[in-house]
């Protein structure tokens, strides 16, 4: 049997779990099912209550729970040694005073990212002490809010452009997003960035080589995750920058073609696995 616990995958049993806790019926459904199709939105306890009880399930979201917000996924960088900008991280407003006392100051330019957020909105460039101090005091309002931990990450010039790279199941895709000014910060779509999808197909392929190894590695099977390229290197090599477990869709083709490919996708993780899915 097959469970799917996402509306628009139809199997045997279709469940929804969106804003309530899973239960113990759910959990009998997980126990009984050969294989159990989650949610992109999925939450921790639905997550390990499957992961725990069926021996199939899509998508793995292991490193997303495991290694949680940016924090989690530069740790999981340098535990697979996979080339990233070198990053300072602090998990408190106390642990950079401790790191930089008084005026001490790390060096300049470098990328502020507090450790949650997506599209760019929890990321910024700082070109100043004055900008540092201003993020810090921000960092510390976080904090005392409940959201703790930041990062410091080394300026890559990459001509304000980051590739991202799409693992849907089995398969990648990948496009370039590239900001109007070359000297800029943001390319995310969010931020007014172009999508290039024929633009330096080499990059691009090294970049998916990397990626497709990264994925196969860790398990992950359902991400966007940004790559960047030291424009200052004759031969630059792909820098991961982050993984993002929610993911815009324009430059997959939109909503529809994404939720068509993502079926195809768990259509061949069933193939794989001796199932079928219902016929429609």
């Amino acid at each position: 049997m097959i469970v799917s616990f996402h509306p628009i995958f139809k199997a045997d049993r279709n469940i929804l779990c969106a804003g309530r806790d899973p239960d113990i019926s759910d959990l009998a459904a997980i126990r009984a099912a050969r294989a159990v199709i989650l949610p992109q939105g999925c939450a921790p306890r639905l997550y390990w209550m499957a992961r725990n009880n069926c021996p199939n399930i899509f998508p793995n979201y292991d490193t997303r729970f495991n290694y949680p917000g940016k924090i989690g996924q530069v740790k999981l960088f340098v535990e697979k040694s996979i080339a990233h900008p070198p990053t300072e991280i602090f998990h408190s407003l106390a642990e950079f005073k401790r790191r930089y006392p008084g005026q001490n100051t790390p060096s300049l330019p470098l990328v502020f990212k507090l450790d949650w957020g997506g599209e760019g909105d929890t990321v910024f460039m700082v070109r100043s002490t004055d900008e540092l101090d201003e993020l810090v005091d921000h960092a510390a309002c976080c904090e005392a809010s409940g959201h703790s931990g930041f990062l410091l990450q080394h300026y890559i010039p990459c001509g304000n452009r980051s590739l991202r790279v799409v693992i849907i199941g089995d398969r990648l895709s990948s496009y370039w997003r590239t900001g109007e000014d070359p000297a800029g910060f943001h390319a995310s779509l969010s931020k007014g960035g172009k999508i290039d999808r024929a633009g330096d197909p080499v990059l691009k392929e090294a970049a998916e080589k990397v990626v497709g190894e990264f994925c196969r590695d860790t398990g992950i099977n359902l991400a966007g995750l940004d790559v960047i390229f030291d424009e200052a290197e004759p031969s630059p090599q792909p820098l991961l920058l982050e993984i993002n477990y929610f993911f815009g869709r324009v430059g997959l083709g939109g909503s529809e073609a994404y939720y068509r490919t993502l079926k195809k996708a768990i259509r061949r993780w069933l193939k794989r696995i001796d199932l079928q899915q219902p016929s429609d």
